[in-house]
């Protein structure tokens, strides 16, 4: 890319889009108004969403110029507006759909071929702990977090990790933990670490392991909640 690109006024415009795009209430919302010109209070039923927030999203539609209004009697109706809306719409489902399947494909993958989950032994990872060389990952639910987990651990449950992938540092490997061998949440982050281009590996054994290995290794011991 050219330095002036950087510049152009274009990709600004872009920025403020996306921006716009960025929320799952506006799109959910835009998909109704894509299948006609519909009052506000339909939209709500539609969507589910509160009517006072249905009302704020359309109003930044509006501001961006994805959606229009007219007014009939007492009833103000949504429509989008020109240009290729519709399209744009119908590549961000496939490209969220393509990674879907991406996460699908890798996590079928490292379940048909353990080997290929590249698991960390016990001895190696209390090494790099101590090298400060990882970042542990506990995607078990919170509750179980709280109760007892490996020391400096962060917890963020597999079902959030895509939102939550900037309190990982990416300067480190991430060793994802869960309940044991038999415990597939660490294998389905892996999934979602590697397709973000993410350093990982999986401690297999996760916390069962850590509190029954020999004590030869254990002098970092556990944390509890």
């Amino acid at each position: 890319m050219k330095n002036a690109d950087v510049h152009h006024p274009i990709f600004d415009e872009i920025a403020d889009l996306a921006r716009t795009l960025g929320h799952a209430h506006r799109l959910v919302l835009l998909r109704h108004i894509a299948d006609g010109e519909v009052a506000v209070e339909q939209l709500t039923q539609l969507s589910g969403i509160a009517l006072a927030n249905t009302s704020q999203h359309l109003q930044h539609l509006k501001r961006a110029g994805l959606v229009q209004t007219r007014r009939d009697g007492k009833r103000v109706l949504y429509r989008l507006a020109d240009g290729p809306i519709e399209d744009v719409l119908a590549a961000l489902r496939s490209l969220a759909n393509h990674r879907r399947e991406q996460i699908r494909e890798l996590i079928n993958d490292t379940m048909s071929r353990p080997d290929r989950l590249e698991n960390i032994s016990r001895e190696e990872l209390v090494r790099r702990m101590r090298d400060n060389e990882v970042v542990l990952l506990d995607v078990r639910p919170q509750e179980e977090y709280a109760a007892g987990h490996l020391p400096g651990a962060i917890n963020i449950p597999v079902g959030e990790l895509e939102d939550r992938l900037a309190e990982l540092p990416r300067e480190k490997i991430i060793v994802a933990y869960c309940r044991g061998v038999q415990c597939v949440l660490s294998a389905d982050a892996l999934a979602i670490l590697r397709t973000r281009g993410r350093a990982s590996r999986r401690f297999e054994g996760g916390f069962p392991e850590w509190l029954t290995s020999d004590p030869d290794v254990d002098d970092m011991n556990y944390e509890s909640g």
